[in-house]
């Protein structure tokens, strides 16, 4: 089964990527919208900076930064352009979408949208 997936790649201040409540609280606030299949959030563990590449250089990370790594499946990419829409006109997301008010430096983040090829 072809799914779509939306994967991103974020610096975050460590303080902030700790799990509390107001942290998780993040994605949920979406949740009435996305009706997604997987909603996955990863911290960083064993992402050392490489050679040429890698997640900490990819998003040049600072001094008491760590990566979040995390990704969403969808039914297919026609699903995934329905959700993103609702969330995009959802006034109580507004302040998720302003960038001066996220917790962390959106112009070193990048995302991307992929379709699956292989599945296990």
């Amino acid at each position: 089964m072809a799914r779509y997936i939306d994967g991103f790649v974020v610096p975050v201040p460590q303080k902030m990527s700790m799990p509390t409540a107001a942290w998780r609280a993040r994605p949920a606030r979406s949740g009435a919208n996305m009706a997604h299949s997987e909603y996955i959030e990863c911290l960083a563990d064993d992402v050392k900076p490489g050679k040429v590449t890698s997640f900490p250089q990819s998003v040049k990370l600072k001094a008491g930064e760590t990566v979040v790594f995390s990704w969403i499946v969808y039914k297919s990419r026609k699903h995934r352009d329905n959700v993103n829409a609702k969330v995009m006109k959802d006034p109580r997301l507004a302040d998720m979408m302003n960038p001066k008010k996220l917790p962390f430096d959106g112009k070193r983040m990048f995302w991307g949208g992929f379709k699956t090829f292989v599945e296990l």
